[in-house]
């Protein structure tokens, strides 16, 4: 049966129409059942008390449940790899933060590539390593610690939380660039390697200004500086490292993130009411208190930080050969 023109011409412009509906409905109606959040550490350290932050946010402003689900192991790449695999529908996202990044590089082989599998979603927070020494060291400064270092070669340890951790990756940048050869000792964790420091059987550690602040107020540590390319609110008089080596800078930055190929409103949608949280003033004063200072951003933007960081530190751990314990 041949249809008249004018019915045609409106069913032809009714089915154009339709696929428009879904896509739109489907923006606007999200998250329509609990979201995961995956967290690649255990519970109780900084990545799994921002991820619970911020999911307690988007929880109250988006209707739906932000549930955290740790997954440790492998250094976080359990986490990853999980939501690498997982639908690309905004129902399973990472809490992603350096050490993802620097994880995903020390294994020989991975079921996934950190920056083509892991689409940024929106950038969160930064903070800084504060570099530590035991008071017994006789230096005041980072240029004469490094003085001290050259002059005893080989004599002066330098902990790190494990290898590949946050603290050795800043000790072996500063090794790199300062020239200095000092000692690795891997330790489980900040809390040993910060009670050796402490004791006086290891000279110099990079700690997370959390976990140090408090040992640096009372004098149980000295800090000479912090790694971060600006100096922290939490510690004014402190200097950055780069003042003193041109260039020197880490961060141990957080975000969230998504599989690839997940909607780009969707990941539009988590950015802004992300952001919107950043704003929040108990948020950055939580925030602070963890040692951490808002970081906001575009989801490109953030995903530029997760390539040129990823390209950072895969040439350190190369030219140190770091290697997964």
């Amino acid at each position: 049966m041949k249809l008249p023109r004018r019915t045609f011409l409106h069913l032809a412009a009714t089915a154009a129409a339709l696929p428009a509906v879904p896509r739109f409905a489907g923006a606007q109606a999200y998250p329509s059942r609990p979201v995961r959040i995956v967290v690649g550490f255990a519970s109780g350290g900084n990545s799994d008390i921002l991820a619970r932050l911020i999911g307690q946010w988007l929880s109250e402003r988006l209707g739906q449940p932000f549930v955290i689900e740790n997954r440790p192991g492998a250094a976080s790449n359990i986490g990853t790899e999980a939501v690498a695999k997982a639908p690309p529908d905004g129902y399973t996202l990472l809490l992603v933060s350096l050490s993802n990044a620097v994880s995903a590089l020390l294994y020989d082989k991975v079921n996934f590539d950190f920056v083509r599998d892991i689409a940024p979603a929106a950038s969160m927070a930064r903070s800084p390593y504060v570099m530590l020494i035991n008071p017994a060291v006789p230096a005041q400064t980072v240029p004469e610690l490094i003085g001290y270092a050259k002059a005893n070669a080989g004599k002066v340890s330098i902990a790190s939380a494990g290898s590949g951790s946050g603290p050795h990756i800043c000790g072996e940048l500063l090794k790199a660039m300062a020239g200095v050869n000092m000692v690795h000792v891997p330790y489980r964790g900040d809390v040993p390697a910060l009670t050796d420091l402490i004791g006086g059987q290891v000279q110099v550690y990079f700690g997370t200004l959390a976990a140090s602040i408090e040992y640096v107020k009372a004098g149980k540590v000295r800090a000479l500086a912090v790694s971060t390319a600006t100096r922290s609110d939490a510690l004014p008089d402190i200097p950055t490292l780069a003042e003193f080596v041109p260039g020197y800078e880490v961060s141990l930055w957080t975000g969230l993130g998504a599989p690839r190929g997940t909607p780009a409103e969707i990941v539009a949608r988590l950015n802004e009411e992300i952001n919107a949280g950043l704003a929040d003033r108990s948020i950055k004063a939580r925030l602070a208190d963890l040692g951490a200072t808002v970081y906001a951003s575009s989801a490109a933007a953030f995903g530029q930080l997760m390539a040129d960081e990823t390209e950072k530190w895969r040439r350190v751990i190369r030219a140190a050969n770091i290697k997964a314990e």
